[in-house]
């Protein structure tokens, strides 16, 4: 990812949600006046697929199934996987 001084890497963990925000210290402006860096944030902004196929569809559709059916909770939020897909591709996402 580009900083002030270049590129750096950041890993992104598995599992990261959109909205996380991650700190790179003393990759941020200088002061005028001297001193140290500043930290720079990056924020995760995961994007959903869209313009998916009825194929497509189908198989997020299996995937939300066989996350319910093994009874543990795989989401971040309340609603499932597939009402937060649907809530997005309704216009109601990020």
């Amino acid at each position: 990812m580009p900083t002030l001084e270049g590129n750096v890497s950041l890993k992104i963990p598995a599992e990261t949600q959109s909205g996380k925000v991650f700190r790179l210290r003393d990759k941020g402006v200088k002061p005028v006046r001297g001193g140290a860096r500043g930290d720079l944030y990056c924020k995760v902004m995961v994007e959903t697929p869209v313009n998916l196929t009825s194929e497509q569809r189908a198989l997020l559709r299996k995937f939300d199934e066989s996350l319910r059916a093994d009874n543990s909770d795989h989401t971040p939020r309340e609603e499932g996987f597939f009402e937060g897909v649907k809530k997005f591709f309704a216009g109601g996402g990020e």
